[in-house]
């Protein structure tokens, strides 16, 4: 299961033609991925946003929530990455079919947890928040994640690389549109309690 995600950083192309000829009980398996990566950047920003904090300004104290504050914050964080994989990958199943491809919800959700790879290490710097570096590395690991889509969709749902890139293109434009939905719940789960609260 890790094995073909740190392929995929290594050997993307080659990677995706392994996990494209698994077997349908493999690609059940897989779909649990996304449940073990995304630990990974939860943990971090839990321990980050309250051990160690980030400073606005060259000279001034660290920024820290409270303990149960980032405990919720981060428990949220990581139940919205599973959904946000599990929605992707149910779009990417149903509009296989669109672009003349044969999938099932577990291969849909299997390319888009993958997919998420470079995000869920990018994850990893909050454990030591600095605003430059997490802007340098989420852009990196976007970038990366969107060229493993547009990479991986046409040779794991194996249809024409033509086609595959209007379909990676379609399953971006839903991603566009459900990270204005967490924009929008965000603000919505702040005035039902889950806004953080900061250290004195």
């Amino acid at each position: 299961m890790i094995q073909h995600g740190l392929g995929l950083l290594v050997r993307p192309r080659s990677q995706w033609r392994t996990i494209g000829d698994l077997p349908e009980s493999s690609m059940v398996t897989l779909a649990l991925y996304p449940c073990l990566m995304a630990i990974l950047p939860a943990i971090a920003w839990y321990y980050g946003t309250s051990q160690v904090g980030w400073i606005v300004g060259e000279h001034g104290t660290p920024i820290k929530l409270t303990e149960d504050s980032a405990l919720i914050i981060c428990i949220l964080f990581y139940f919205t990455m599973i959904a946000c994989v599990g929605v992707i990958g149910y779009f990417i199943h149903w509009m296989a079919e669109t672009y003349g491809a044969q999938s099932t919800l577990s291969k849909g959700i299997v390319i888009s947890g993958y997919t998420a790879t470079p995000l869920f290490l990018a994850g990893l710097v909050g454990f030591y928040p600095i605003l430059w570096l997490d802007m340098l590395v989420g852009v990196t690991a976007i970038s990366w994640s969107v060229y493993l889509m547009y990479l991986g969709i046409p040779i794991v749902m194996k249809i024409p690389t033509e086609r595959g890139f209007l379909f990676s293109s379609a399953v971006l434009a839903i991603a566009l549109v459900i990270l204005i939905c967490l924009m929008v719940g965000s603000v919505i789960l702040w005035d039902f309690g889950a806004a953080p609260a900061f250290t004195d």
